[in-house]
């Protein structure tokens, strides 16, 4: 039962980042505010990693890490997608 719990979350979280990863894919994001979100997050992220290593939390290791990985392709796909949306608008076409 003490498992249940840690788990649910963990597998919501990661939905979660998956589904604002494909909301940023098929919107093509360049928002900044996305970007400033995955920022801050994985600062977040970083935090609770670490406070979770020193505890030995494996539920809030696994979350972590993996919000980690995927906020961290999120913000390089957000930063791709600004330096082609201003490569475009500099290029004559």
């Amino acid at each position: 039962m003490s498992e249940d719990i840690p788990l649910a979350a963990t597998n919501i979280s990661i939905v979660s980042r998956l589904i604002f990863m494909w909301l940023l894919y098929t919107n093509k994001s360049t928002n900044t505010y996305s970007l400033m979100f995955c920022i801050l997050s994985i600062i977040s992220s970083s935090m609770w990693l670490k406070y979770a290593i020193e505890l030995k939390i494996y539920s809030l290791i696994y979350r972590s890490s993996s919000e980690l990985g995927l906020l961290g392709i999120s913000m390089f796909y957000i930063l791709r997608n600004k330096i082609v949306q201003r490569r475009n608008n500099i290029l004559p076409t």
